[in-house]
């Protein structure tokens, strides 16, 4: 697969990169849904939670931590946050790359 997201990982697009580690790439999405929303995307291509495997669950955690780490770096940690990922185009995944979108302000509650 070579998604947009695989393009932007290999800096093959042009993009803001708000956070960039050996196993992941933080990038703001680009139709926002809330004051703040950032996507968290792995560097190893998994399609969506469904095609990660057991030793993905190292790269799983990571990305949670992350997400961690950015709500305190950008000081929503303490007023809330909601970190979510859709699976499969059911689920409303668009981009068949794993990201997880961190999203605060007036994001929508479940």
């Amino acid at each position: 697969m070579n998604s947009i997201f695989s393009k932007i990982i290999n800096k093959e697009i042009p993009s803001d990169i708000r956070y960039e580690d050996d196993l992941c790439i933080v990038i703001d999405d680009i139709n926002p849904k809330a004051e703040v929303h950032l996507l968290i995307i792995p560097k190893k291509n998994i399609k969506n939670i469904n095609s990660a495997n057991q030793e993905d669950q190292m790269i799983l955690g990571h990305l949670l931590l992350v997400c961690k780490k950015l709500a305190k770096d950008l000081k929503i940690a303490d007023s809330g946050y909601q970190i979510l990922t859709n699976v499969g185009e059911g689920g409303g995944q668009t981009v068949m790359h794993l990201h997880f979108h961190l999203l605060s302000g007036n994001a929508v509650t479940l």
